[in-house]
């Protein structure tokens, strides 16, 4: 994160990361087994890298689908190209609200982040899917900020 224009504080208790100006893409991200690179940060460092100034690559070498989120990342504005396990991502001013779907838990997760970015209104579907791994991602949203609601 600090390559990207980021300035991280790390203390016993906390950790805040500020941001002054547009975050930078990495070059280079691959998904490695543990103690490399979690595969499960990939979709939300494709979000980031959306937004970053420049352009950026993600390998993907864990899971051969984890790559669903760019369907509806470009749905956003996004500019990403995949081909086999890599991600190109061109990052662009800013991403657009749409209506996307949720098609697995991490990539969920990430679009919440991206629908918090993006200007004007999104919607996400298929929220069962993030709901197995975050109980109320909406309330953990709104107390760090965010304009989010649940549809029932």
């Amino acid at each position: 994160m600090r390559k990207s224009s980021c300035f991280i504080d790390i203390r016993s208790d906390k950790i805040t990361i500020k941001n002054y100006s547009r975050t930078y893409a990495f070059d280079k991200v691959e998904t490695q087994p543990y103690p490399g690179f979690p595969t499960d940060m990939q979709s939300p460092m494709m979000v980031l890298m959306s937004v970053s100034e420049g352009t950026g690559v993600i390998v993907e070498n864990i899971f051969e689908t984890r790559f669903k989120i760019v369907r509806e990342l470009t749905k956003m504005g996004a500019d990403i190209t995949v081909r086999d396990r890599t991600a190109v991502i061109r990052g662009v001013r800013s991403l657009d609200g749409a209506a996307v779907s949720a098609g697995d838990l991490r990539g969920g997760a990430a679009l919440v982040l991206a629908a918090m970015k993006a200007e004007g209104y999104s919607t996400i579907e298929n929220v069962r899917h993030i709901d197995r791994g975050y109980e109320s991602i909406e309330g953990l949203m709104c107390s760090l900020g965010a304009d989010i609601k649940r549809l029932k």
